[in-house]
């Protein structure tokens, strides 16, 4: 008898992302996909949480099913997996994974995507651009995010892996390929210092990636044992390079091998366009910036989440920058980068955020020059120490009216001709 499955998919690329590695994981067991959700045997929800309406939409999704199954018998078995679920394994109360359960006590599984793992190639669904996650989690902090309870701290994906997985798809005719990473600025530190050296918060026992992640890959173990300064990180193809030091906080340092990464890539002689996605203000180092100017297979469209143009609600928001800041990197991009532009992320209403700080994030708007914006009203989310400190105290229609004037100001078609 044949089997089907079917994948319903909330939130952004690395999800889409995960969800080929799951339609790959069924199909490795002998099933197929089905035409559409309402004849599948078994259907997986892969959630987001970054905002309440994400969630309110698994909810709503899940419970339609579960209608079905109980008028018709299909789907014979409903599994959620994603950010929610991995919310919940990181809970360490518990109290997540009851609520759940409770609101969806029809699910038959509650899957943690470090389970599906990556023994398949993805079931890619696009046939020009492949998605390539290099890392996964977060290890920033922002108060108002969810990312880093849901996926975890920041594990990087072994180097080698990431390049054989790009040459295999330049070898099946690929020409576009995205680098994922919850920050892609950041790639590697964990390579580089040993994930032991890295915030160890929200971890569970299983890692995205596999275990080859787990080495520690200095050319001399001693720098490992005795602390001594590094001596640098070995690429595949043998040569020793200097990791990139990223400022933090304006005083410590991130070390990243993306640069190095990013121009391996290019090097494929196939693959005519390369993006990544996404990239922090703070840690876009001059390195890369020289990587992409002399690279014109990069994209020259760079997706910077601003959040706020306020000082003031940065700092709440614990974002490492000022406005300042900020509108100097686009400015030395773009003298650096001819023809490059910038897309955002901006929260309107975030705690506290009265019209003078609003006021100032329309300011920095009209200054940046964004061809896209990607706008949002703040979504109270639990664990996160924007829930735990402060009040989500700006009513819904202030929050809407704030919207309305950035979509006017940066998303009107009038403003993208």
């Amino acid at each position: 008898m044949r089997r089907t499955y079917f994948i319903k998919t909330f939130g952004c690329a690395q999800n889409e992302a995960d969800s080929e590695r799951i339609a790959s994981y069924y199909q490795a067991r002998g099933m197929e996909l089905a035409p559409d959700i309402d004849s599948a045997n078994q259907v997986v929800i892969n959630t987001c949480m970054v905002r309440e309406m994400a969630e309110n939409r698994v909810y709503g999704t899940v419970n339609n099913l579960v209608k079905n199954k109980l008028k018709i018998g299909k789907p014979e078995k409903i599994i959620v997996t994603g950010c929610m679920v991995g919310m919940a394994v990181r809970d360490k109360t518990g109290s997540f994974m009851k609520l759940i359960r409770k609101k969806l006590p029809h699910v038959d599984e509650f899957l943690p995507i470090e389970e599906v793992g990556f023994d398949h190639a993805p079931l890619r669904t696009n046939q020009t651009n492949a998605w390539v996650p290099i890392s996964n989690g977060c290890n920033n902090f922002c108060t108002f995010c969810v990312v880093p309870f849901t996926r975890g701290r920041e594990i990087s994906r072994p180097y080698k892996e990431i390049l054989h997985e790009c040459y295999s798809l330049a070898g099946d005719g690929y020409k576009k390929i995205t680098l994922l990473g919850m920050n892609v600025n950041s790639y590697g530190a964990d390579l580089i210092v040993g994930p032991e050296n890295i915030q160890v918060l929200r971890d569970i026992d299983k890692t995205y990636f596999n275990n080859e992640t787990l080495r520690f890959p200095f050319d001399s173990a001693q720098d490992k044992r005795s602390g001594q300064a590094m001596k640098g990180y070995r690429l595949p193809n043998g040569q020793m390079v200097k990791p990139i030091l990223v400022t933090h906080l304006n005083r410590l340092r991130i070390p990243t091998l993306f640069p190095y990464l990013l121009e391996d890539v290019c090097k494929i002689k196939e693959i005519n366009e390369i993006d990544f996605m996404s990239s922090n203000p703070w840690d876009f180092s001059d390195e890369l910036i020289e990587v992409i100017s002399r690279n014109p297979k990069i994209t020259r469209k760079i997706h910077f989440a601003l959040q706020s143009g306020s000082n003031t609600v940065l700092k709440r928001m614990n974002r490492w920058y000022t406005a300042g800041e900020y509108l100097e990197l686009l400015v030395k991009m773009r003298k650096q980068i001819p023809g490059i532009q910038f897309s955002t992320d901006i929260i309107v209403g975030f705690c506290s955020e009265t019209e003078k700080e609003f006021a100032e994030t329309v300011d920095l708007v009209k200054k940046a020059g964004f061809y896209k914006a990607y706008l949002a009203m703040y979504s109270d989310r639990p664990m996160t120490a924007a829930h735990k400190v402060f009040k989500d105290d700006i009513p819904h229609s202030v929050k809407k009216r704030r919207w309305s004037i950035l979509e006017d100001l940066i998303n009107k078609p009038s403003h993208n001709k």
